[in-house]
């Protein structure tokens, strides 16, 4: 998939003036936060998962990491996250672009409680050199996501 069919979404809304392009690449959290000036924690991960029912795509805050225990015990299975190589084929979308807009039809969609603490966040938006700007109401409508899930690793 591609920043043009995500614009085209967005432009469903009238938000496609949200989604934004850079001219290098913004495809970690790091990259993205130094990109757009905020805080590594208000770029959305979209981290890529096989499970026995098929993919899903987890979303955190930036800094956020996922707690493989609280993962098994949310999803019955050990984390195994998907290939860089399979992404396209199985979420829709390339390393570093990864987001939940424009994704498979089979691809199930979670909201980390992480997200909850933000304002304002920016996931990807299709390729590794771009973002979108989202409240996290927004966030939740736009995603569709199956549910909230608490996957935060503590920090000690």
């Amino acid at each position: 998939m591609t920043i043009e069919k995500v614009r085209q979404y967005f432009n469903k809304f009238n938000m496609e003036d949200r989604v934004i392009e850079f001219d290098d690449s913004s495809a970690t959290v790091s990259l993205a936060a130094e990109r757009l000036g905020v805080n590594e924690d208000n770029i959305v991960k979209s981290l890529a998962f096989e499970t026995k029912e098929g993919p899903i795509l987890i979303l955190m805050s930036g800094q956020s990491k996922v707690d493989n225990k609280k993962y098994k015990e949310t999803f019955k299975t050990k984390a195994k996250m998907i290939s860089p190589e399979d992404l396209v084929e199985k979420i829709g979308h390339v390393m570093g672009g990864v987001c939940p807009f424009c994704i498979k039809e089979n691809v199930e969609v979670y909201l980390d409680q992480s997200l909850k603490k933000l304002d304002i966040m920016y996931p990807a938006a299709g390729t590794p050199s771009s973002a979108v700007r989202l409240n996290l109401e927004e966030l939740e409508k736009y995603s569709n996501p199956r549910g909230w899930v608490d996957l935060n690793k503590e920090k000690k």
